[in-house]
């Protein structure tokens, strides 16, 4: 009996479908039938099934003798089930890679529930990518549970295609799929009220395609009244078991918004037959009104005429025209009042004593931009510290006694137009208008390997969505650009034409990895969970510009974990822009709360990931040079390293002249660190002469060499005194005129 029976209904999808059916026979776990329907479809859909079935014996191919529609051809597919549990999966989306041994995974730690609800994604025609919005409720507990302990779970969206179903518990209810559409929602709804045991598992396991055309619910038709009948379904369901009765003033609700969710939508309904629509929604509502409940005050369109409903409409779209051009007035007010502002502070003098801090797009206090306040702070007391941060959300999230100001805000205009000193590993919004005498210091994000700034020019994939001349604009106004090594300075010299001096002043960030304080490495392996005596292997990977959104698994990480034995925990931390995308919903969150590795991407602050590792193996990222001050080993993973460099550009082969031993696949990482050659000589030799290139200015006090040199004007006093390297006078943009 094979775990996983996964239904696949055909029609019109040959387009479509060996991608589909792909993505399930390639998956890692095996134990699966495949049960492919062809209702009847018009093109190759048939030939296409017939063809898997001859060469996979898995597969079992079944045509229709006419056309049934989606949810009669799920019901043919039923009967020829044999296992544990049901997967609906539509023809045209796909699973992710090791989704069902995920599935799997959580099935057996739940103890087989009667519904397993995970995760999915939108993926678009045109490339781009969503997470479901909702995906927070999946990670709520870990604990099985019914839908009255938690509601909240209907709120994700009613399909039946996000969930798998214990085929025992299907065949007792007797749970089928009606004609027509719409219909996953006679479906869904009883399977979660009936439910005894629901688990969740936070995971991206399906690819759901959002197609241009072809989308049967975005097809204008009278079809679209079929939700009536559905929703009756749901009503005669729960009206045959007294123990539901409880749910209908939910359901009562979740169908007008629904009906009406349906009605707002100007490709579902042929604009004839709308009023007929509303007013057969009106009466459903009317007629399933539960007894002694309130009508839904948001719902209250209803109990009035059609015509009302669409001077709503109408004037809701009028409102929010006005919405939109009242917006528009106030941001053209309020620039002119910024001038106005600006103005009158250029009259005043600069505060000698004001610093403004930024860091990753006013994220908070970290990266280089911290190290230089937490030090400021120590030796410079008499300056004012104050950080600009880009919400309320992160301005709470700051430590204790940190001064800070909200972006845009009218403190923070008074304030950017006294203060004499910014600092900022990202450039300034282009607003802030910089004064004579002001200093700006850029402390850049690390060493570069990859393409910055201008060299992005030849890099089309690379620069999608960034405008070079205005970063170039924005540039402009540094004074001081902060250089850990002679790579870095020649670097930002040629992607940053502009009037800056280089100092060479090292990494500020990078001192805490040069004289790392006693005992907090123990401490952060403490924080992270880490068992004691285990060796850490940090796995960073960086983003790719050949894939649009940028994550691309180039590791399975549940195998990585399971390969390096006994031992050794796996700590793994995303670039940061994939940190709040689809990334981590693809599996990484889930391994994590089960145990099998450890999710440091939401750690604060970057350090102290690396000071818990004992190695470090990162494909392209900057994290390498960083890692290298504190001397230890790192492996690179250049699998698609060509890819890499042709969609992004390097300034240097980092294969050919790495930190450590150089793998090229899963099975090669493997081999290294089951040899121990990881840290072996030729792996200490290779990171030596990395060390003397790319840590040649950190010394432990690139902090304290910034504000004394550059806040206090100060010398610093040997050994390491400061140099500054004029960058080269650049007249004009020359980029705008391109």
């Amino acid at each position: 009996m094979p775990r996983f029976s996964i239904i696949v209904p055909c029609f019109k999808v040959q387009g479509f479908l060996r991608e589909c059916l792909d993505s399930v026979l390639e998956q890692s776990f095996r134990d699966i039938e495949v049960i492919a329907v062809d209702d009847r479809s018009p093109d190759a859909c048939g030939e296409i099934l017939d063809e898997y079935a001859a060469r996979d014996p898995r597969v079992t191919a079944l045509h229709l003798p006419e056309n049934a529609g989606l949810g009669r051809a799920r019901n043919a597919g039923m009967p020829h089930a044999t296992g544990d549990y049901l997967f609906f999966l539509d023809s045209d989306d796909t699973l992710t890679p090791g989704a069902l041994a995920a599935l799997a995974d959580r099935l057996d730690e739940a103890g087989d529930p009667d519904v397993l609800v995970f995760d999915y994604a939108r993926t678009y025609w045109w490339g781009g990518t969503r997470r479901n919005a909702l995906a927070e409720l999946l990670s709520a507990t870990d604990a099985t549970f019914t839908a009255a302990e938690r509601p909240e779970i209907l709120d994700l969206l009613m399909v039946v295609w996000n969930k798998v179903y214990r085929r025992a518990f299907v065949e007792e209810h007797g749970f089928a799929f009606p004609p027509g559409y719409y219909e996953d929602t006679p479906w869904t709804f009883p399977v979660m009220l009936s439910a005894g045991r629901i688990a969740t598992l936070d995971r991206i396991c399906l690819n759901y395609r959002q197609r241009r055309q072809g989308n049967i619910l975005s097809t204008t038709s009278r079809k679209h009244f079929d939700i009536h009948d559905q929703y009756e379904r749901v009503f005669a369901f729960v009206g045959s078991r007294p123990e539901l009765a409880s749910w209908l003033p939910y359901l009562h609700r979740k169908m007008g918004e629904h009906c009406l969710d349906i009605l707002s939508k100007p490709d579902r309904l042929p604009p004839a037959d709308k009023g007929e629509f509303f007013r057969r929604t009106a009466e459903l509502m009317r007629r399933h009104r539960p007894a002694g409940e309130p009508f839904p005050a948001d719902l209250g369109v209803l109990r009035g005429p059609y015509a009302a409903y669409r001077v709503r409409r109408q004037a809701g779209r009028a409102g929010r025209e006005l919405a939109r051009r009242g917006a528009q007035a106030r941001a053209a007010a309020g620039a002119r009042a910024l001038r106005g502002l600006t103005a009158v502070q250029a009259r005043r003098p600069l505060d000698p004593h004001l610093v403004l801090y930024s860091a990753f797009s006013h994220r908070g206090v970290l990266g280089d931009p911290a190290a230089v306040y937490r030090k400021a702070r120590e030796i410079a007391p008499q300056l004012r510290g104050v950080w600009v941060v880009r919400d309320e959300e992160t301005a709470a999230r700051l430590p204790e006694g940190v001064e800070h100001v909200l972006l845009d805000s009218p403190a923070y205009r008074r304030l950017s137009a006294r203060a004499t000193y910014f600092v900022n590993n990202v450039n300034w919004p282009g607003s802030l208008v910089k004064r004579a005498g002001s200093v700006h210091v850029h402390t850049h994000q690390g060493t570069p390997l990859k393409y910055m700034g201008a060299d992005l020019l030849d890099k089309p994939g690379a620069r999608l969505g960034v405008d070079v001349p205005q970063m170039l604009r924005r540039a402009d106004r540094w004074d001081y650009s902060l250089v850990a090594n002679e790579h870095s300075e020649l670097v930002w010299e040629r992607a940053y034409p502009c009037h800056f001096t280089s100092v060479r002043s090292g990494s500020p960030r990078n001192d805490v990895l040069v004289d790392p304080p006693r005992d907090r490495a123990r401490a952060v392996r403490a924080r992270l969970g880490v068992p004691e005596g285990h060796t850490v292997v940090l796995y960073a990977p960086t983003r790719r510009e050949y894939r649009r959104g940028g994550h691309v698994e180039r590791l399975d990480l549940a195998r990585l974990a399971a390969d390096l034995g006994e031992g050794h925990t796996l700590v793994v931390r995303l670039h940061p822009s994939l940190a709040t995308g689809p990334a981590r919903g693809m599996g990484l969150s889930e391994l994590h709360r089960r145990g099998v590795v450890v999710d440091a991407t939401d750690e604060p602050h970057v350090e102290d990931v690396l000071l818990a590792a004992d190695v470090l193996v990162t494909d392209y990222s900057a994290l390498m040079f960083d890692y290298a001050n504190l001397d230890r080993p790192i492996v690179v993973h250049a699998d698609d390293w060509p890819a890499y460099t042709a969609s992004r550009g390097a300034y240097f082969d980092i294969t050919a002249e790495p930190p450590g031993h150089v793998t090229r696949g899963h099975d090669d990482l493997v081999r290294l660190f089951a040899s121990g050659s990881w840290r072996d000589e030729e792996s200490a030799r290779l990171r030596a002469a990395f060390r003397s290139r790319f840590c040649a200015y950190d010394d432990g006090r690139a902090a304290e060499r910034v504000v004394r040199t550059l806040l206090l004007g100060e010398p610093m006093p040997e050994p390491g005194a400061a140099v500054r390297v004029p960058g080269p006078a650049v007249g004009g943009d020359l980029l705008a005129a391109r």
